[in-house]
């Protein structure tokens, strides 16, 4: 069975959050948490929180083992950016995008 949790409008843009999907996807819950817990990164700690998320879901709502969890997808999409700008030379302006991401987990049970 398929459990899954999302995280919209984070303030990071996909690019990044998608660097460290790699190493996690297709793994055992516990085994990719740890992986996260390590990584230097700002998006690890964000895809773990979703992550947790996604197994807390599993556990409350639908009682599923814990310990049987695997990961079987991560989707990071594009959300709205925010559009701001920074004065330049000679009374012009540059716009600089803000961009957001939403992140989907998608954890299932296996046997």
């Amino acid at each position: 069975m398929e459990v899954r949790a999302k995280i919209r409008y984070v303030r990071i843009s996909p690019f990044k959050l998608r660097l460290p999907i790699d190493k996690v996807k297709g793994k055992r819950v516990e085994d990719a948490l740890n992986i996260l817990k390590f990584m230097p990164v700002k998006a690890a700690g964000i895809i773990a929180k979703t992550l947790k998320s996604a197994v807390s879901n599993a556990e409350h709502n639908n009682e599923l083992d814990v310990d049987n969890l695997r990961i079987k997808n991560i989707i990071v999409d594009q959300g709205p950016s925010m559009k701001r700008f920074r004065a330049r030379a000679r009374g012009r302006a540059s716009r600089i995008l803000k961009r957001t991401s939403h992140i989907t987990v998608i954890v299932e049970e296996t046997v």
